[in-house]
């Protein structure tokens, strides 16, 4: 007989007897009464050492039992960690090593356990300002005043957001030397931008200087939490926005006008200076030049005359007549070469009438 047929037995699947009888609505039919629990368990040990080939009240069975719970305590030593994990194990509470990917095992509860926890997932930190999924709203940044202003090096007030991205670097010291990695992140990057701020002036910080003020405040919460022995990696600062307070901003955007002004001005100027000084410089050098020609020209014009001069002078002590008759040739040779002239031979020219031109003279007047 079947374990089945002993629980039910002399009971038909409807709960009435077997033979038959029914209540017929005076209520003389008798009902069957469900088996007992002593009996459910009796049958159930029977059925037990009938499998574990024992007899009943035997230690076999139990011996067996305690394997299998055995087999699976070691079992359950058994861990996997995932691509984007290290595993962390820890002995009575106390941290032991790091495992890296893959299947590893460790000793079974309650002697060791195993932390997974992410080290390629992105962290962010946001500071000077919460997004709208943070602050209830629908839409818009909420901004945090005791955060974002900071004083500048030529004691101006800047209203700067920025967020910080890190991973972890090192699972063991991450979840054992720091109790908030958020809370240190974010006040570290504060303490460290606010040191960076303080150092520069507000038309740097607003302009041109972001890039290397991030760079800078990396480097500077990167030490500090290396410092702490926190096991984090920060990968990026990125300032979300640098104005003046909302206060002082229009103040602020006619200064910046001004400035511009100031700065064309200056550009034309220097342009204009740029094209005048080199003009005039060479203008001066073409007039210096001239003059040393100029110079050369009438040194070496009186050096000739002067060098003409003497040698006449000496011809002249020698042969005085012939000297006098040359240089009067000369000097008639010079004269008549520039003037209109008719030359008649005394012996040919006793019938020639004096003719004077008037008004081709009229014509060579200079008036």
């Amino acid at each position: 007989m079947s374990f089945k047929d002993k629980i039910f037995k002399n009971q038909s699947p409807w709960g009435t007897p077997p033979g038959g009888g029914s209540n017929n609505g005076n209520g003389s039919g008798t009902r069957p009464q469900p088996p007992s629990l002593d009996e459910i368990i009796r049958n159930f040990q029977k059925t037990f050492n009938k499998f574990s080939g024992g007899k009943s009240g035997g230690s076999k069975p139990f011996v067996f039992g305690i394997l299998i719970l055995v087999v699976l305590w070691f079992a359950s030593g058994l861990y996997r960690v995932l691509p984007d994990e290290q595993g962390v194990v820890l002995r009575f509470g106390k941290f032991v090593n790091m495992t890296q990917p893959g299947l590893h095992y460790h000793l079974p509860m309650p002697f060791e356990r195993v932390l997974t926890p992410k080290v390629t997932k992105v962290n962010r930190v946001d500071v000077g300002f919460r997004p709208a999924s943070d602050t209830g709203r629908s839409s818009g940044v909420g901004n945090v005043p005791e955060e974002s202003l900071m004083l500048t090096g030529d004691e101006n007030i800047v209203d700067i957001n920025y967020s910080v991205f890190w991973v972890i670097k090192d699972a063991g010291k991450f979840l054992f030397n720091i109790q908030s990695p958020v809370e240190t992140v974010k006040a570290t990057s504060e303490t460290a931008m606010r040191e960076v701020i303080a150092k520069n002036n507000i038309q740097k910080i607003l302009t041109e200087g972001r890039a290397s003020i991030e760079v800078e405040v990396q480097e500077i919460t990167q030490q500090i939490l290396d410092e702490y022995g926190s096991g984090i990696q920060i990968t990026q600062v990125q300032t979300q926005q640098a104005d003046p307070p909302a206060q002082v901003i229009d103040a602020f955007r006619d200064v910046q006008a001004a400035r511009a002004d100031r700065e064309r001005s200056k550009n034309e100027a220097e342009a204009y200076a740029n094209d005048v000084i080199p003009r005039a410089r060479g203008e001066a050098e073409q007039v210096l030049q001239q003059a040393e020609a100029y110079k050369k020209e009438v040194v070496a014009k009186a050096e000739g005359e002067a060098s003409r001069f003497l040698a006449i002078y000496n011809e002249y002590k020698s042969a005085k007549q012939v000297t006098q008759e040359r240089m009067y040739l000369e000097t008639m040779e010079k004269v008549l070469a520039d003037i209109d002239k008719v030359i008649i031979d005394k012996n040919s020219g006793s019938g020639v009438v004096p003719y004077l031109p008037l008004p081709e003279l009229k014509k060579k007047d200079p008036k």
